[in-house]
């Protein structure tokens, strides 16, 4: 199948099965191995000849692969970054030191993937490539032919059965663990450990931030029995020059999370082991990295006067991190949250989680994505929950207006409740903000 050009490449893959939109619909045995197994030996497997940090967590792991892939860029390293799902354009999912697949490779190995794509549909294999599984393929392609000296993956969902899976690890890291995607991968938090801990290698280090006592138990035993060494990030973990990453004296790092001091700290110890294993990464590299990484909608602050913060949280741990992040803004006026979520969240923790901390309540829902939870049905539950009053706003750029028609000068407007809705009310306040400084 021949491709020519970027809009017929990115049809053809939102054209294959997505199960970023689809997913509360899922189960696990929905996850096959054996597709992508399959699509990479009729490639060549590329994955062979790229080594590789791989990140799973429930939590922080994207945030935590942008920090190795700054520290590593800073060493001097080429190195490849797969992470998910874009905020504005596909090709943000796959990058080669800070830059993004261009068109004419995108083109060119969409085109490839393609007609190995027929072919396996054509056979009686019943293996048929997923929209992500196509994706990550991609990102191998092409950071095999650039020759890039590592790469950085993100794990899409869980771990073991997760497309990122058929890697050659240096190291493997698990950020956290709390409940999400529970009808794939487990309601027990030692299930989900279990689903996650799939990504330890036998003899391949392991960094786990994990703090949960019976999830971190998984962990341990699973690297055990792989005889995996196993580095365990605990409350008193600290970083080089940890001055560099605190709130007060860099305000852009992530913001101004105290919570990406964690992830800062998982990092750091990802590139020691990576020392240990060989690779040249001087300390003034950690520090620079460290320092200069960026992860939009990360309790991101997008402008002040008032303030503007967008961040992904969609489950317990991830609100609860940007709840007591937001205690410590320096705030006077009222604090506006809008919020919107996905069918497969836990929304009534969500709302009981988030909505104490703010004086107004908006609910929308994303556009991007078939998943998101209707208005309607967000406001029976929150009702349910909460007697906080809420406004409805079904549009996110009238939800947006909304929420600066409320909100003082002196107060803050938050985002949250999902990626989906973070990404589309940012993009909707980045254009804005560029059309006024012109």
């Amino acid at each position: 199948m021949q491709i020519t050009c970027r809009d017929e490449a990115i049809a053809w893959l939102y054209g294959r099965i997505d199960y970023e939109r689809v997913s509360s619909s899922l189960t696990a045995s929905d996850f096959k191995l054996e597709r992508m197994r399959n699509l990479l030996a009729r490639l060549g497997n590329p994955q062979e000849r790229v080594p590789v940090v791989h990140i799973a967590g429930t939590k922080g792991k994207g945030s935590t692969a942008a920090l190795i892939d700054s520290v590593l860029q800073a060493a001097g390293y080429t190195v490849g970054l797969f992470t998910s799902p874009h905020i504005d354009r596909f090709e943000e999912r796959i990058r080669i030191s800070g830059q993004e697949i261009s068109e004419p490779a995108m083109t060119t190995l969409l085109s490839r993937l393609a007609t190995v794509s027929q072919e396996i549909d054509a056979s009686d294999e019943g293996h048929s490539p997923t929209f992500f599984e196509l994706t990550t393929a991609l990102a191998w392609l092409w950071f095999a032919e650039s020759n890039v000296d590592i790469a950085v993956l993100e794990v899409g969902l869980g771990g073991r059965l997760d497309s990122t899976n058929i890697c050659r690890p240096e190291v493997s890291v698990i950020t956290t663990i709390s409940r999400d995607h529970t009808h794939i991968l487990g309601t027990r938090l030692s299930e989900i450990a279990g689903e996650k801990a799939g990504i330890i290698k036998p003899n391949v280090p392991v960094v786990s931030g994990v703090e949960n006592r019976e999830a971190a138990a998984v962990i341990s035993e699973v690297a055990g029995c792989l005889k995996a060494p196993l580095e365990i990030i605990g409350s008193d973990s600290t970083l080089p020059d940890v001055g560099v990453f605190s709130c007060e004296s860099s305000p852009q790092v992530f913001g101004f999370s105290r919570h990406q001091l964690r992830n800062a700290a998982v990092a750091n110890a990802t590139v020691r082991q990576l020392q240990k294993r060989g690779w040249m990464i001087p300390e003034e590299a950690i520090v620079k990295g460290l320092r200069v990484a960026t992860s939009p909608v990360r309790i991101e602050k997008l402008r002040e006067n008032p303030t503007v913060i967008v961040d992904a949280a969609h489950n317990w741990i991830s609100a609860g991190a940007l709840v007591e992040t937001l205690q410590d803004v320096p705030v006077v006026g009222k604090r506006v949250l809008i919020f919107g979520t996905s069918q497969d969240k836990d929304v009534a923790g969500l709302c009981r989680r988030l909505f104490p901390g703010f004086d107004a309540i908006i609910l929308s829902k994303y556009e991007s994505n078939l998943r998101g939870l209707s208005v309607d049905t967000l406001a029976e539950i929150a009702a349910a929950v909460t007697n906080r009053p809420a406004h409805i706003q079904k549009d996110p750029a009238d939800a947006w207006q909304a929420a600066l028609r409320i909100c003082p000068q002196d107060g803050m407007i938050c985002i949250a409740g999902s990626f989906f809705l973070a990404a589309e009310i940012r993009r909707i306040v980045v254009t804005a903000e560029a059309v006024s400084e012109r």
